[in-house]
């Protein structure tokens, strides 16, 4: 099986074209934990390729789509992600350098979001290298990010209180997709805060389904650093859905205004929560490492 190394400001994935022939046919129509197995073994540093995640662009199948691709995305421990901003940046890049669509826009399908996304800058060879992504409007409602908090007198959980072992500390608790819990702290996020707090929020009864926890420091106006735990993954260098949760988050509580560049571990990006039509758009790069093949 054919693969390629992949990275989004350093958020690596190992992606998978599924597209035809007989990778299609057995996971197309094929449940979602099909590939989980998979997906833990080549994500493993040691004994496989080594990633934060694995992917797979597939052919769309649903009928009443408007997309041209699905995407899957598996976090290292074999769990499934709804949702995924660097990955899908990745897969953009893929489908553009090997020619699977013409022209600069593409729209691919993650569970049930559409995300449109377009080339915004190639390299001198035509490759792509920044990539716009639009992931739609953030969610608010607590049964449907999910989490088990009561919203709060906005009707949001921009302000809620979350306890655990160390004490308590207020949150803005949304989805882009997938949960996302975002802290804010005055300095820089320690590694002691990030791996101590980080697990203990992710697996914490108020979210069903687990989260990702962001923790961010507003640097200025138009700026903010951002470190994230993500559920599945542990710390990673970025987190795109994370990204574009803190920029919501950012201005719902007046932090920063509505465009804003978020600093990573590993790069950065560029956030947009347009006022125009409540949707988030997200820019940054998508880099091939390598390419490779796996014994099945």
């Amino acid at each position: 099986m054919r693969f390629t190394k992949m990275h989004g400001c350093g958020n690596d994935y190992v992606v998978v074209e599924a597209l035809r022939g007989g990778l299609a046919e057995r996971y197309a129509a094929a449940p979602i934990d099909a590939a989980s197995g998979l997906a833990a073994s080549m994500c493993n540093r040691h004994y496989g390729v080594g990633a934060d995640g694995f992917v797979l662009i597939l052919p769309e199948t649903r009928d009443d789509s408007d997309a041209a691709f699905e995407m899957r995305m598996y976090n290292p421990d074999g769990s499934y992600s709804a949702m995924c901003g660097n990955a899908l940046r990745c897969v953009a890049k893929r489908l553009a350098d090997t020619g699977e669509f013409d022209g600069d826009a593409v729209v691919v399908r993650t569970a049930d979001t559409l995300v449109p996304m377009r080339i915004i800058s190639r390299d001198p060879a035509g490759r792509a290298e920044r990539i716009e992504a639009d992931l739609g409007e953030p969610i608010f409602a607590p049964d449907s990010i999910p989490c088990r908090l009561s919203a709060g007198p906005e009707g949001d959980l921009r302000s809620a209180v979350i306890e655990h072992a160390g004490g308590a500390r207020t949150a803005t608790v949304l989805s882009m997709g997938n949960p996302h819990c975002v802290l804010f702290v005055d300095e820089s996020p320690s590694d002691e805060l990030v791996t101590t707090v980080g697990p203990q929020i992710e697996t914490h009864p108020a979210f069903p389904q687990r989260t990702n926890v962001e923790f961010v420091q507003v640097l200025a106006p138009n700026r903010l650093r951002q470190r994230t735990w993500e559920r599945g993954a542990g710390e990673t260098l970025a987190c795109g859905s994370g990204a574009c949760a803190v920029a919501v988050a950012a201005v719902l509580t007046g932090r920063t205004e509505r465009a804003a560049t978020i600093q990573l571990s590993g790069g950065e990006l560029d956030l947009l929560w347009r006022e125009s039509d409540n949707h988030v758009v997200m820019t940054g790069p998508a880099v091939e490492v390598f390419t490779g093949e796996w014994s099945m």
